[in-house]
């Protein structure tokens, strides 16, 4: 008897799954998307404004640095017990309320009369923006059919591609030929409208188990997550290549406003629409892996970070542009891999393990992101290059062990 309840609730729990060609899916798929595109559209779209930061405050690179960790360090800490109370109280709720409550502190950044006004509002959109990013990729296991889950998640990641590289744009073009008030302000008004649609297109969630938080579950849940063989050296993963990524495009800007490049807001803007190739890449690389392997694919594409890491030594503009590109692309192949990864081997706490590999993915982009501007002031571009190869070596170790990890549980 209990086991024929048991294949009940299976064969129930599968049929209500969304599966690809059906509107529910594709609404789902297109709420998803929208929402990783506009958390990195408010999260990132001060990045190509550092240089005027620094003109515009007379504040040094490092400081100027802070507009953008101070958003990516408060969703590094508060991504954790939010996605507590995403496990309590359910995806959807905490997801719409992240969009609302980011697209709010964005306008509030766009008037920013002085430095600190401006970091803490940007410290609040990544607060908010905290609750949505765990709780999208545990909506995505549970409510995804499984064939369709690697799909779906190449594609929420190439919405955050997409978002970082529109952002970007957006802001260092409105700067351009306003001011950077203006270049915030557009950003918001993007998150408007990303906010509009997905209360609209996202479906309920209809697999949703309430988790406990009593501190004797939710320690006996930390202790399994932490002694897998996996899981805490993707974390790791997380945490080096977003600082090596966020590090890059962060100096890479004063590289280029200094002679011989002298390159304006707008054609430093122009460099972020490599963040289309991520978006390629992070779709392909979800493919790939589900006919080659994770192991595989993963060492193939932090190659092409390293490779391009080096060609960025280059003094003319166009190798320079080139090595960001192979590095871009290989960065969200590897990104899309390895969250891919986590949801593979999270069990049932989906939004805790979700929300430690987030909380490590973010605290490397705070963490490495400002610690890393010494390595410019000091030692200029070839001081970034080496250790931005010190990130994308321990990696590629990394990668090296996962991968024999996955062949031995073949």
């Amino acid at each position: 008897m209990v086991s024929c309840l048991i294949q009940l609730s299976t064969f129930m729990s599968q049929t209500t799954e969304l599966k690809a060609g059906t509107p529910a899916f594709r609404r789902a798929n297109w709420a998803l998307i929208l929402g990783g595109f506009a958390c990195f559209t408010l999260l990132y779209g001060t990045q190509p404004l550092l240089p005027e930061f620094t003109e515009s405050f007379g504040i040094s690179p490092t400081m100027a640095s802070l507009t953008v960790s101070a958003g990516t360090l408060t969703l590094a800490f508060l991504l954790i017990p939010l996605s507590m109370l995403s496990d309590k109280f359910g995806r959807a709720p905490l997801m719409k309320g992240a969009l609302l409550g980011a697209t709010l502190f964005a306008w509030a950044s766009a008037f920013a009369p002085n430095f600190e006004w401006l970091v803490l509002s940007r410290a609040g959109v990544g607060a908010c923006i905290a609750a949505l990013p765990a709780a999208a990729m545990a909506y995505l296991g549970e409510e995804i059919s499984t064939a369709s889950r690697g799909k779906v998640m190449g594609m929420y990641i190439a919405g955050n591609a997409l978002g970082g590289m529109f952002g970007r744009f957006l802001s260092a073009v409105v700067t351009q030929y306003s001011n950077w008030h203006y270049g915030l302000a557009a950003l918001a008004l993007v998150g408007i409208i990303c906010t509009l649609l997905f209360w609209k297109l996202l479906p309920q969630a209809r697999h949703f188990k309430p988790r406990s938080l009593a501190p004797g579950a939710l320690w006996i849940d930390v202790r399994r997550i932490y002694s897998d063989p996996g899981l805490p050296w993707l974390f790791t993963t997380a945490f080096l290549i977003m600082g090596a990524f966020v590090s890059i495009y962060n100096y890479l800007g004063f590289r280029l406003s200094e002679a011989p490049y002298n390159l304006g807001p707008a054609a430093i803007g122009t460099v972020f629409l490599l963040y289309a190739l991520g978006s390629a890449s992070s779709a392909l690389a979800g493919h790939l892996v589900d006919q080659y392997g994770r192991g595989k694919i993963m060492l193939i594409m932090i190659s092409a970070m390293a490779l391009g890491v080096l060609a960025t030594l280059d003094s003319q503009l166009i190798v320079i542009i080139f090595g960001l590109a192979l590095f871009t692309f290989g960065y969200f192949a590897t990104h899309a891999i390895a969250s891919g990864w986590v949801g593979f081997r999270a069990g049932e706490r989906r939004g805790l393990v979700s929300a430690l590999y987030l909380s490590s993915y973010y605290l490397g982009s705070s963490f490495l992101g400002s610690t890393s501007g010494p390595l410019w002031t000091n030692y200029r571009w070839p001081g970034m290059v080496v250790g931005l190869m010190v990130c994308v070596g321990l990696v590629f170790a990394i990668g090296l062990y996962l991968s024999r990890m996955e062949k031995t549980a073949r």
